[in-house]
């Protein structure tokens, strides 16, 4: 998750926005470059989006599915569903390569006229951000009540036991997890809101060709605020996982710890 939301800053904040002010790397203003840019972008973005969903089905099950959580909750079901995520967002938008001609990539004849396109614009955008967001709230919901109803009946046992110590480690490890859980896709749904709003009033009222100055600047905050999104998880893992930070300790000492093999 990290991984592929920094890989969204770097592609659509300083390959896009920022090289359109600023860098001006000419190579990303004609086609293929804006292709190229384009397919790769939206690949990081859905993978940061449905890595999310996840995350948060990973922690729905090690929550909630005792005896799933076993074979589910490894480092080898991990890795799967990273490849798998990873492969089928890039397969998924690899027809945006085509959407440019060759000209400042100016938008073609075919996406702009063709129903193919347009049912395939209305697919990804259903596919990433609607489908996820209804998932992750689903996905929630489902954890939540079962940590309530658990909650409750573990309270009552141990209150039935005499002279047991108050403290519940069990307890604190799920206040943690559900902590991490909630944070992750609370700010998914939060800094999504105003995209996906934007994104249903446009379809609902077919006004995704219309640009007045409300809209424009709803578009603009959504597109932002979507950008952010990708910017807190990195930052939340950094705060609260020390197995995170360890990890990235660890990944900035290997090019001096490896010279100092060398030379030895």
């Amino acid at each position: 998750m990290a991984v592929a939301d920094l890989l969204v800053i770097i592609i659509h904040v300083i390959l896009d926005k920022l090289n359109t002010f600023y860098l001006h790397i000419v190579f990303f203003y004609y086609a293929p470059g804006c292709n190229i840019r384009d397919v790769i972008g939206y690949t990081t973005r859905d993978s940061s989006v449905w890595l999310t969903i996840a995350f948060t089905f990973d922690r729905m099950v090690a929550i909630c599915c005792q005896k799933l959580k076993t074979k589910y909750c490894t480092e080898k079901s991990a890795a799967i569903v990273i490849t798998t995520v990873s492969l089928l967002s890039l397969l998924i938008n690899i027809p945006w390569y085509f959407k440019y001609e060759s000209s400042w990539c100016t938008i073609t004849y075919e996406y702009a006229t063709f129903p193919v396109w347009q049912a395939y614009d209305w697919g990804v955008r259903i596919l990433t951000p609607l489908l996820p967001f209804v998932l992750i709230l689903l996905l929630n919901t489902v954890t939540v009540r079962h940590i309530l109803l658990a909650s409750a009946v573990r309270r009552k046992l141990r209150a039935q036991r005499n002279g047991e110590e108050q403290h519940d480690p069990e307890m604190k490890n799920r206040r943690r997890s559900i902590i991490l859980l909630f944070t992750i896709s609370g700010s998914f749904i939060l800094l999504w809101t105003t995209n996906v709003a934007v994104l249903a009033i446009q379809r609902i009222t077919v006004m995704h060709d219309v640009w007045t100055t409300p809209l424009l600047v709803a578009v603009i905050m959504g597109t932002m605020l979507q950008l952010l999104s990708s910017c807190t998880n990195t930052f939340i893992y950094a705060v609260t996982q020390s197995k995170f930070r360890e990890e990235v300790m660890n990944t900035v000492k290997y090019p001096f710890t490896a010279i100092l093999n060398f030379i030895k």
